[in-house]
């Protein structure tokens, strides 16, 4: 590296030394070069721990493939499976029960139910979106999705629709019926919204066909207005802590369509957004990295803007402003335009050059990430910023790919060096848990209670956990086809497992329980049927797409009421810890050559779509066409399962390293069809030896084995620095 700015025994990146230096110190009270002094101590006293741990996760690996290769084609003993895990370290005891004590957490986080967006904040313009998608319009995510079905004319198109429109509506209608209800009647009834002082109480009237007027079947509902003038322009109301706003404007086209003047109803949608520095970007060297830290600095500030072309217009995107009511007893007040933030840090396995050691070695990317994310974030602290994040003093870090206690202890220590470095009190770095490797799972209870004071989320994911189990149990046997996984004994016992650890840990009230993504962004009909599943499983948040995605997820925490469902849940026994160590073997199921194939072609296409666009343009999250062309979200996640398990058959023998190839360079021509209209893409096929995003791919299947944990970073990383530097 060049233009490297040396302190104590650090290098830093020029390019990250000036952000910090005149970006993100002005006003935060600590000198640039003070901060890299102290952030110096922290790599001398924790980069050897952390390098200690990584050891420690190949050794255990090694003695789990050597368990199951001493043990092959035997059925697994469970009872022998779990002493062995538990001699070698892997599975530690439980200790007393015990409560999380976290303080200080803000009510999105420790008492809203509601939908949660997962962002790249590399890039600017998905960061505001996502930031400002905390409100959406139920009449936009209905109109533009296929939850309003196209029959009887009612179909989508350049221009306004009023047959699907009154669709919106009366879909909108029902949905207003059921989760506020008027006293009798319905809201497709109304003619007009009145405030009227009852019982010395301002209450909401609505006016029906026939001049009949009703309340509300629960007044307490009603908790907001404002006003033009005499007339109402807003209506809020507030059901299982999120909040629905109907607005009136006769004048509006929609609204000079309605009976009683409504022209949009908008729910509370995205409560909270984590603003992610792994999975969804991608961040190979510092001057990636600059661009990511600078955005989230922005956000701190309230000054990241950005301007672009959509549909031929110039377009400028800032963070939103909050929103003003009055108060049915005449107070005034304010609600945040804005999701509450928490920033996702890249886990313990990543290493990065953008500063390194006076030696020349790497430093644990995490640590940087930690350190000057929350450098940031104290420009909300501090109250520098333009808008308000955390009103509690809250900086909120979302940390993936834990494996077991001991690593979360170190990273807990970590953050209170930080606190120390920076002057901010102890636990003002809060700690969300990704659990989504098999160590953290079986072990969550012990987990928690190292991190019982700081702990704001945990949450599961069947995508990077899936792709964990195929890499710990690769000798183990061959693995069933890759969708057939989320339907085997492990994959309840996993959601409900944390769930149970939750509930008897007492985060409910504290901290979010979270659940995974949904993938498919284009199927919103799809996402409403079934991902009511996430709150009926005691989930307080769960991931989506989209900021439409997000206000149609909405839709469910107003129809469950999940601090109920929490309470019925903490009923019912612990789920299964064998069924937890029961890996989704193949065993005695024979698979034709069509199936075999298919699966192949399946995954081959997922890899390529995604590898192409993130090595080649650098997009670390994108929607990917698959083999249907049904548009799939995918990510270093979605990456990991396939590769995988492509690695695990391969491995087994159930497919051949030519017929791995074959598959690919047949798949690498579907892809590049389905980016022909990308003016940035570069083309895979014919000259496949050519293309380093192909010969990316082809690694993740033939080094699948030996890679650290199933990790892609190991390999995407360096592919795209190698094109980097030929551009």
């Amino acid at each position: 590296m060049e233009n490297l700015i040396g302190i104590g025994n650090l290098k830093i990146d020029q390019g990250l030394y000036v952000l910090v230096r005149d970006e993100i110190a002005p006003g935060t009270g600590i000198d640039s070069d003070l901060f890299w002094t102290a952030f110096d101590e922290i790599v001398k006293e924790f980069a050897p721990e952390n390098r200690l741990l990584l050891e420690k996760r190949d050794t255990l690996q090694q003695q789990i493939d050597t368990w199951h290769l001493e043990h092959k084609n035997e059925p697994i003993d469970h009872e022998a499976y779990s002493a062995f895990l538990t001699d070698i370290g892997y599975l530690v005891s439980e200790g007393d029960d015990f409560i999380v004590t976290t303080e200080d957490v803000d009510l999105e986080i420790a008492l809203i139910a509601g939908p949660q967006l997962v962002v790249p904040v590399d890039n600017a313009r998905y960061a505001l979106n996502a930031t400002n998608a905390r409100w959406g319009s139920l009449y936009d995510a209905l109109y533009g999705t296929d939850v309003i079905d196209e029959t009887d004319g009612a179909t989508r198109g350049d221009t306004y629709n009023p047959i699907r429109g009154a669709k919106v509506i009366a879909y909108t209608e029902q949905f207003l019926d059921e989760v506020i209800s008027l006293e009798s009647g319905s809201f497709s009834e109304a003619t007009q919204f009145v405030l009227k002082t009852i019982s010395g109480k301002l209450q909401l009237r609505a006016i029906l066909r026939g001049e009949n007027e009703v309340g509300l079947e629960d007044p307490s509902k009603f908790v907001g207005f404002t006003q033009d003038g005499d007339e109402l322009s807003a209506i809020l109301f507030q059901n299982h802590g999120l909040h629905i706003e109907i607005q009136i404007d006769r004048e509006n086209p929609v609204g000079k369509t309605h009976p009683a003047g409504i022209s949009d109803v908008i729910l509370e949608s995205a409560i909270t957004t984590i603003q992610d520095c792994e999975d969804s970007v991608a961040a190979v060297d510092a001057e990636d990295k600059v661009r990511v830290y600078s955005n989230w600095n922005g956000i701190m500030k309230g000054t990241l803007e950005t301007t672009f072309e959509k549909n031929g217009k110039m377009m400028t995107r800032r963070l939103a402003p909050d929103k003003s009511y009055t108060a049915p007893d005449g107070s005034t007040f304010t609600l945040s335009g804005r999701s509450l933030l928490l920033i996702r840090n890249v886990g313990l396995h990543m290493y990065t050059d953008a500063v390194m050691t006076a030696d020349g070695e790497e430093i644990p990317e995490g640590f940087l990430d930690a350190m000057i994310t929350t450098f940031a974030a104290m420009h909300d602290l501090q109250s520098n910023s333009k808008f308000t994040n955390s009103k509690t003093g809250g900086v909120y870090i979302v940390k993936p790919k834990f494996h077991g206690p001991e690593e979360v202890d170190m990273t807990v220590r970590l953050f209170g060096k930080i606190e120390d470095a920076l002057g901010l009190a102890a636990n003002t770095i809060k700690i969300g848990i990704m659990d989504e490797e098999r160590r953290t799972t079986v072990n969550l209870k012990e987990v928690l209670r190292i991190t019982s004071q700081r702990l704001v989320f945990i949450n599961t994911g069947f995508l990077d956990r899936t792709g964990d189990e195929i890499h710990t149990s690769m000798e183990a046997g061959a693995m069933i086809p890759k969708m057939d996984i989320r339907n085997e004994p492990w994959m309840r016992a996993y959601e409900d497992w944390n769930v149970d650890i939750g509930i008897e840990t007492g985060l409910p009230g504290i901290t979010q329980i979270g659940k995974g993504m949904w993938t498919k962004p284009d199927e919103m009909a799809e996402m409403l049927e079934t991902k009511v599943n996430h709150p009926m499983a005691g989930a307080t948040t769960a991931w989506v797409p989209s900021p439409t995605a997000a206000t149609l997820h909405a839709i469910h925490y107003h129809k469950v009421n999940v601090s109920n469902w929490l309470n019925e849940l903490a009923l019912r026994e612990r789920a299964s810890l064998r069924d937890l160590l029961t890996p989704p073997l193949l065993k005695e199921r024979e698979l034709s050559a069509d199936e075999i194939q298919r699966e192949m072609d399946n995954n081959a296409q997922g890899i390529l779509g995604y590898v192409v666009r993130w090595v080649d343009q650098g997009i670390g999250c994108s929607k990917i066409p698959d083999i249907n062309n049904v548009g799939l979200m995918e990510d270093r996640a979605t990456l990991r399962i396939s590769s995988q398990h492509i690695a695990n058959w391969l491995h087994h023998g159930i497919v051949t390293k030519a017929q791995v190839t074959e598959t690919f360079e047949r798949m690498a021509k579907v892809v590049d069809e389905q980016n022909a209209g990308d003016p940035n893409y570069r083309n895979m096929s014919p000259n496949y030896d050519q293309s380093i995003a192909f010969q990316a791919s082809l690694d993740l299947v033939f080094k699948g084995c030996e890679l650290p944990n199933g990790y892609t970073e190991f390999v995407l990383h360096p592919r795209r620095r190698e094109v980097k530097a030929k551009e």
